[in-house]
């Protein structure tokens, strides 16, 4: 995008602030992992450094499921305006009796709109130290519930809460289909 996406704004509001009221309807904490913590401050919620610097979204997972206070922690991507406050609560009851809970969709899961259990903290840091980046790395280390899009569609029938905004079109299309709410 050429700028930081957190503070792209719809009908005024920093896309950082529609996610956190919207996990807010949801969580009794709200945290944001962030490499460098002085742009969030003042939103309202807690900002978390990476504790393991330079190894992307996987370290912010880390950052977050060991700051939190609760054993269940959902996360979800600062650029991701169309959150269903229902579908999150889902995903925490998905979660039950696994580590983590994400949407299986096309052959590709969605880790950055699921539920995680604090017992993927060592399974993280394991694979960190291993030199591995990817999000999912630690999966087959862990019990994880893959729901699929049909387990979905009673609360999100368009996948509308999975939409990220990566490029110039796709902020294009978010900005007219937040316009139509």
């Amino acid at each position: 995008m050429g700028r930081d996406k957190a503070f792209l704004q719809l009908d005024g509001t920093p896309l950082i602030q529609i996610v956190i009221d919207r996990i807010a309807a949801v969580c009794t904490e709200v945290l944001i992992v962030a490499g460098e913590i002085a742009p969030y401050g003042g939103l309202g919620a807690t900002v978390i450094e990476d504790q393991f610097q330079g190894v992307g979204v996987l370290g912010g997972l880390h950052a977050g499921l060991a700051a939190a206070s609760h054993e269940t922690t959902l996360a979800v991507g600062c650029d991701m305006p169309f959150l269903k406050p229902d579908l999150l609560r889902a995903f925490a009851r998905w979660l039950e009796g696994y580590d983590v809970a994400v949407l299986e969709h096309g052959g590709y899961v969605e880790p950055l709109h699921g539920a995680y259990g604090r017992t993927c903290l060592e399974p993280i840091e394991a694979v960190i130290h291993q030199g591995k980046r990817r999000i999912i790395s630690f999966f087959p280390h862990v019990s994880v519930r893959t729901i699929t899009p049909e387990e979905i569609t009673p609360l999100d029938p368009d996948l509308e809460s999975f939409r990220n905004l990566n490029t110039p079109e796709e902020w294009q299309a978010a900005k007219a289909s937040w316009e139509e709410t």
